[in-house]
């Protein structure tokens, strides 16, 4: 069954009947998966009334999902069936764990699920992807479609007293997406001594992360609607403002199993064949284009039972290679998620939204330079050569630039809970990761079957080089912890100092940070539809077309929906 709000139900039924029944309905432009990325493309393709256009979710609807609207706890979600529930492969180079993925399937895609943090990067790394070979790709050029995009709610005075901040000229007020802090901001001193401690380690306060430099002490501004006290997810800001245009259909419920070509030498996409969730396989055609946005875990995938890839993946599961594409379902990078746990003397009531970005030079000291070539010839022998050491290692040079500029490679949240394992309890809690991991595995299909999830390995440690900056900022944590004045509150609960002692060597760090993810990692996963050249190991050009394809494109979170809306547009 189709779930719609309106009276295009009865539109979108027929239309899946009509689906169910062979008839093949054509639109000009398919966009695969309803997440972020997906609806805002449709919302700004859907402005100009001569074209259609189709977005296909796998998931339903969740406008009325309690587990999606309440903000005061954004894992509820997790581990339902608007959850993909992925799982890694066992990671070798993290004691043998397989660590859970969580990814939204529903109409809103991840933003259903995710913790709402709004936080733009560094202009720095903005820069970076055009340095790497991609025109136009810049702070300058996106920093418009960021703020076009935002409908920002300055903080109340409460909200303000609370830690909220911001500078007006970092935010839009005009866009759909509704960001600002909740009402239920933690009241009290707290945010007043977590910023003195920061600051006592030299990490200053950070007025607004949003202007294009994110190092320091902050609340983080989040994706909510103040004013219903509801989660801002792309479903709200982007396709139910324009559900009504005529030329806009959403079919939800429909798995994508792969792309349908044309005949001929040329490589281009005459549709996609889908699975219904109660009917069988059919097709919708693209007159158009076929959009990819369907995540970095997924749209690798769709690429493989397309035919696009590297062959020797291909081959093994009967797929006849379209495209010679190694790059496609590398370069997969994600940071490891680690937390100090502390039990205090009071019970919290409140959401802190507390984060701190921190520097390498903060935390660990000088970074080393000799050692890029070893890494990316080890991180090309882990992914059998599919991207080469030489370009693997021109990459890891601007990233190791940004690094050592002074970008921050490490974020630390806190947050409050009030009982552990159902015993109330009053106790705080610092997660942290290293924001830039050199090390890099790859997502792939497992079977020629649609239906059956791919393989999953994010090679968490693979370079030691990650492992020493987690350990150093797993150690810069309980610094801050034994800084007053939080140090007069708390007390070390985990790792505790009976497994990790005070004076613990960096291997006993090591040993546990390998032992102690959260039950998951960050769920960050990006880069394996990379934009930049293809020599590089590149999936898709600056336009975002996959190469060698006439008209595929990849847009999900790899990259900027903003700007992708309108090249498209110009292409008409």
């Amino acid at each position: 069954m189709l779930l719609c709000r309106d009276s295009s139900v009865l539109f979108l039924a027929t239309t899946l009947l009509a689906i169910c029944h062979a008839s093949v309905l054509e639109f000009d432009y398919l966009i695969v998966g309803a997440g972020p990325s997906g609806l805002t493309l449709a919302n700004r393709l859907s402005e100009l009334p001569n074209i259609t256009v189709a977005v296909i979710e796998a998931g339903g609807e969740v406008y009325n999902n309690p587990n999606v609207t309440i903000i005061e706890d954004f894992t509820l979600a997790e581990g339902t069936s608007i959850d993909w529930q992925y799982e890694s492969t066992n990671q070798t180079y993290a004691a043998g764990q397989r660590i859970a993925y969580h990814s939204g399937k529903a109409l809103g895609g991840c933003s259903t699920i995710n913790g709402m943090t709004y936080i733009r990067a560094e202009k720095a790394q903005i820069d970076a992807w055009e340095t790497i070979g991609n025109k136009g790709w810049n702070w300058a050029n996106l920093i418009p479609y960021y703020k076009k995009s935002e409908h920002f709610d300055a903080p109340t005075a409460a909200q303000t007293r609370a830690g909220a901040s911001y500078i007006a000229v970092d935010h839009g007020r005009d866009g759909p997406l509704k960001v600002g802090y909740p009402y239920g901001l933690l009241n009290g001193t707290l945010h007043e001594q977590v910023g003195q401690a920061w600051g006592a380690l030299g990490i200053p306060h950070n007025s607004d992360v949003n202007g294009g430099s994110v190092r320091g002490f902050t609340v983080w501004q989040s994706t909510v609607d103040r004013e219903a006290n509801v989660r801002e997810d792309a479903g709200r800001a982007y396709y139910y403002p324009v559900q009504s245009r005529p030329n806009l259909s959403v079919f939800l419920n429909t798995t994508v199993n792969r792309i349908v070509w044309k005949d001929g030498d040329e490589v281009i996409a005459k549709g996609v064949e889908v699975t219904s969730k109660n009917c069988s396989v059919s097709s919708l055609n693209a007159r158009k284009e076929v959009i990819l946005s369907a995540g970095s875990l997924r749209s690798p995938a769709l690429l493989e039972l397309s035919g696009i890839g590297n062959p020797a993946i291909l081959s093994k599961y009967g797929i006849p290679t379209k495209v010679d594409l190694p790059g496609v379902g590398e370069n997969l990078q994600d940071q490891p998620n680690t937390a100090i746990v502390l039990q205090t003397n009071t019970t919290y009531n409140g959401t802190t939204g507390y984060v701190a970005f921190s520097s390498a030079s903060d935390f660990f000291g000088n970074v080393p330079n000799n050692s890029i070539a070893d890494w990316a010839l080890q991180v090309s022998n882990a992914v059998n050569n599919s991207v080469n050491a030489s370009a693997l290692e021109y990459l890891f040079k601007v990233q190791l630039g940004l690094i050592s500029q002074g970008v921050p490679d490490a974020e630390t949240i806190i947050g409050t809970t009030v009982e552990v394992g159902g015993v109330p309890r009053a106790i705080l809690a610092s997660a942290f990761w290293l924001l830039m991991p050199f090390s890099r595995g790859n997502v792939h299909i497992s079977s020629p079957d649609p239906s059956v999830y791919p393989q999953i390995n994010p090679n968490y440690f693979l370079i030691d080089f990650d492992l020493a900056i987690q350990i150093a900022i797993a150690k810069w944590a309980r610094r801050f912890w034994a800084t007053q004045p939080v140090s007069a509150f708390t007390a070390e609960i985990s790792p505790g100092f009976e497994v990790v002692p005070a004076n613990a060597t960096d291997e006993q760090w090591g040993s546990w940070i390998k032992q102690s993810y959260l039950g998951s990692a960050n769920s960050h996963p990006l880069g394996t539809a990379a934009m930049m050249p293809k020599k590089l190991g590149g999936v898709v050009d600056a336009q975002l077309k996959v190469y060698g394809t006439g008209n595929v494109r990849v847009v999900d979170a790899s990259v900027m929906p903003f700007q992708a809306a309108d090249m498209i547009k110009e292409e008409m």
